[in-house]
C-alpha cells in the first residue's frame, strides 16, 4: 500500500483495510451476477464517518459513483493470518445477497444467520467464512443488497468440485451436499439475484 493512501486513510479513522479481486490466480472459478460484473471489493474497517472513507477510497481508486454500505461483521469461522500486502492461499468466493420481497428484513436474517448458516458450513470445504449484515446504503448510487458473504476454500477448489463441497471424492456424497446447500439457499432467496465473486484477497493492518 502506497504511503500517501495509508496516510489517507489513517486520517479518516481506517485500522484495517482488505481488497478483494477478481484476478489471474482465480481465473478459472464460476461468477455470475445480475447486472455489470463486480470485479473487486473494498472493506474498511472504521470508528470514523463512513462517507469519508468511502470518498477516500473512491479517490484512490478513480471511481466516481461507488457502490458503498455500511455492515455489521459477523466472523464464523477465521481466516488464516496472512502478512500485510501478501496474497492469502485461498479462494476467496464472494457472494452480494438480495432478500426476496417475500420475506421481512427479520426473517431474512433470522434463516441466513442462524438456520442457513451451519448447513453452509458443514456442506462445504470452506476454510473461513465471514458474514456482513448491510446495514444501510452510503452511497444513492448503491443497489439494494441485503448481505455480504465471504468464503475461503482451498484454491484446489477453484476446478475441483469434491474439493469446494469437503465429499473427499465421493460422487454420491458430492451431490447429497449440493442438494442440500441448494436448497437452504432456496429457502431464503440466496438462489436467484445474487452477485458471485471469486477473488484473491489481500489485507493491511494500518
Amino acid at each position: 500500500m502506497a504511503p500517501s493512501l495509508r496516510g489517507a486513510l489513517g486520517a479518516v479513522g481506517v485500522t484495517a483495510l482488505q481488497v478483494n479481486v477478481d484476478d489471474g490466480p482465480v481465473a478459472a472459478a464460476l461468477r455470475f451476477g445480475p447486472g455489470a460484473p463486480v470485479t473487486a471489493l473494498v472493506t474498511a474497517w472504521t470508528g470514523g464517518d463512513p462517507g469519508a472513507v468511502v470518498a477516500t477510497v473512491a479517490a484512490a481508486a478513480g471511481e466516481a459513483e461507488p457502490h458503498a454500505y455500511r455492515v455489521s461483521e459477523r466472523v464464523r469461522l477465521d481466516p488464516a493470518p496472512v502478512p500485510d500486502g501478501e496474497r492469502a492461499d485461498v479462494f476467496a468466493q464472494v457472494a452480494l445477497l438480495r432478500r426476496p420481497a417475500s420475506m421481512t428484513r427479520e426473517q431474512y436474517l433470522e434463516y441466513w444467520l442462524v438456520h442457513h448458516t451451519p448447513i453452509a458450513i458443514r456442506t462445504q470445504g470452506t476454510v473461513a467464512y465471514v458474514q456482513n449484515v448491510v446495514e444501510e446504503a452510503l452511497t444513492p448510487t448503491s443497489p439494494p443488497v441485503a448481505a455480504i458473504v465471504e468464503e475461503h476454500f482451498p484454491m484446489a477448489a477453484l476446478t475441483d468440485p469434491h474439493a469446494f463441497y469437503g465429499s473427499r471424492g465421493d460422487d454420491t456424497e458430492l451431490r447429497r451436499r449440493t442438494a442440500e446447500l441448494l436448497a437452504s439457499c432456496a429457502r431464503f432467496g440466496a438462489d436467484q439475484g445474487l452477485d458471485l465473486v471469486p477473488t484473491s484477497r489481500y489485507r493491511w493492518t494500518l
